[in-house]
């Protein structure tokens, strides 16, 4: 029998990083559960897991800053991306009523993205915890009573929670980015589309836009701008950008303008692009 693959992913079984491994790979595989995405990025580094999952960017949240230093910090590379639908729900103990829920239980992520649904229920208190799965897990374990998890349907069933209501983040449309991170440095192929890269740019006037300028010129697609703070050099930034093209476009020959006219560029990954959830027309996509 082949052994299976690692991932390591924040949460536990039947989180949405857990969901986004499967959706990703297709196949059978084990996953190493972590508490932190510094956590993830040991157990990949280290090789104690093939590769990692790390969430990136919310449609609703917007981005996780803290997850893009760590790929400005960490020797990993970003091999592959994966979309998930996030379709959160309330789950309890079995014979309780949205009424007798005090307080929820779930991760900071989770809860911002259903701050509307808390709103209407203000007798409901939130409480901040690691993992979406994991809140489900601690209810069905300590059988807490009077306290909900928001996490995934996934979760209910494993957990044998009930689901008081179903559908609760503020938009439908909403919808993770999620990277699969490895210590594989990346390296072109006719598959790949997309690549993420980081660069700084030096104190003067035009120096971004020198850099955008070079996108511009050679027709490439700039999908993703972020600056993000660098540690111990107040008021300096380092800008990742996600940039698409086509085929046959001079990819290569850009990626060295950009060092060119950087103070120094990364290529973080190069890899085929992920498909959204969603089509153009907000309905969700037929897969």
């Amino acid at each position: 029998m082949k052994e299976l693959q690692t991932i390591a992913i924040q949460g536990e079984q039947a989180s949405f990083h857990h969901i986004a491994a499967r959706q990703y790979y297709h196949r059978g595989i084990e996953v190493a559960e972590c508490r932190t995405f510094r956590q993830v990025c040991e157990m990949v580094r280290e090789g104690r897991a093939a590769s990692g999952m790390m969430a990136i960017e919310n449609s609703l949240a917007g981005s996780i800053l803290p997850n893009y230093n760590l790929l400005e910090s960490q020797s990993l590379y970003i091999r592959g991306e994966v979309y998930v639908c996030i379709q959160q729900c309330l789950m309890a103990l079995p014979g309780q009523s949205l009424n007798d829920m005090g307080a929820i239980r779930s991760h900071p992520m989770a809860i911002h993205q259903c701050s509307e649904f808390l709103e209407q229920h203000p007798y409901m208190r939130a409480i901040e915890t690691f993992d979406t799965a994991g809140s489900a897990r601690e209810i069905r374990q300590q059988e807490l009573l009077g306290v909900a998890a928001i996490a995934s349907e996934e979760a209910a069933r494993l957990y044998q929670l009930t689901i008081l209501a179903r559908n609760i983040e503020n938009q439908r449309q909403n919808y993770t980015r999620f990277l699969i991170i490895s210590t594989q440095p990346p390296a072109f192929s006719d598959d790949a589309n997309k690549a993420s890269l980081s660069f700084r740019i030096g104190h003067r006037p035009g120096a971004l836009v020198e850099v955008l300028e070079v996108f511009r010129r050679c027709r490439i697609n700039l999908t993703l701008i972020q600056s993000v703070p660098i540690p111990g050099r107040p008021s300096e930034y380092a800008f990742h950008v996600d940039i698409t093209w086509q085929r046959g476009q001079a990819i290569e020959k850009a990626l060295e303008q950009v060092e060119a006219v950087s103070n120094g560029r990364r290529i973080l990954g190069i890899y085929r692009a992920g498909e959204l959830p969603y089509d153009h027309s907000g309905s969700e996509s037929l897969k």
